[in-house]
């Protein structure tokens, strides 16, 4: 049975990536960091579909409790599919910004990935199998006024994801950026649609099967030759 690691998978676009793949026909193992509420409620709705779900909670930004949590367990019995969607916002603009906005997302989105990559990749590597999937986001790719912090690391995902993939193609494994636009969830509800609707080509949000399709996609056996690359998600937002 194929298992796939989706780290922040417990809401929003994690949580359509978490059921997608379920019905796909995966095993999920699901993180997160402070609601457990949430993931349970992940973990009923993929258990009814027959198949399992196992959760775990930390803090991806904490590298210790990363490796209590994973090390074990995918030295074991490697996940098939790694998706790592973990990401947090501080925006503020740069001259007000603080030092603990900074690091915090920084911690959080761009050193979360090494955290948990590093932990997970040996074991991928030994068995020369495994798809690897970063959620970045078009901020990373075209930058974005408040959110110098954020951008800064969805912008890191993307150059740590194509290195990366120069390193481990030919050992099996097969590593992509998904980077979305304004997608609905919750943590859009606020933004203000009619002004943001006019700078996307497409004039709509995006809503989060549009990414859990995508990443399903990148997972499945229907693709075998896409490697290194940022898919972007956006209406044309970024072109």
């Amino acid at each position: 049975m194929k298992t796939a690691l989706v780290i922040g998978g417990s809401r929003g676009i994690g949580r359509g990536i978490a059921l997608k793949l379920a019905r796909s026909g995966f095993d999920i193992w699901l993180t997160y960091h402070s609601r457990s509420d949430a993931a349970e409620a992940v973990k009923k709705e993929i258990e009814v579909m027959g198949r399992s779900c196992e959760i775990m909670g930390f803090d991806v930004a904490d590298f210790e409790a990363v490796k209590t949590a994973l090390e074990a367990k995918c030295d074991a019995n490697p996940p098939d599919v790694l998706v790592y969607n973990s990401g947090i916002i501080r925006d503020n603009l740069m001259v007000w910004m603080t030092k603990e906005e900074w690091d915090a997302v920084i911690d959080t989105n761009l050193s979360g990935f090494f955290n948990v990559t590093k932990t997970v990749l040996f074991p991928m590597l030994r068995e020369k199998r495994g798809r690897i999937v970063v959620i970045s986001s078009t901020a990373g790719q075209i930058g974005q006024a408040g959110q110098v912090n954020y951008s800064a690391s969805k912008a890191g995902l993307i150059g740590a994801v194509k290195a990366l993939a120069r390193e481990v193609g030919k050992k099996g494994l097969m590593v992509n950026v998904v980077a979305p636009g304004v997608i609905e969830t919750d943590m859009t509800a606020d933004l203000p649609e009619k002004e943001l609707k006019k700078l996307i080509p497409l004039n709509k949000f995006g809503v989060v099967d549009d990414v859990a399709n995508t990443v399903d996609f990148l997972c499945s056996d229907a693709q075998s030759y896409i490697h290194g690359q940022v898919i972007g998600i956006n209406g044309g937002l970024a072109i």
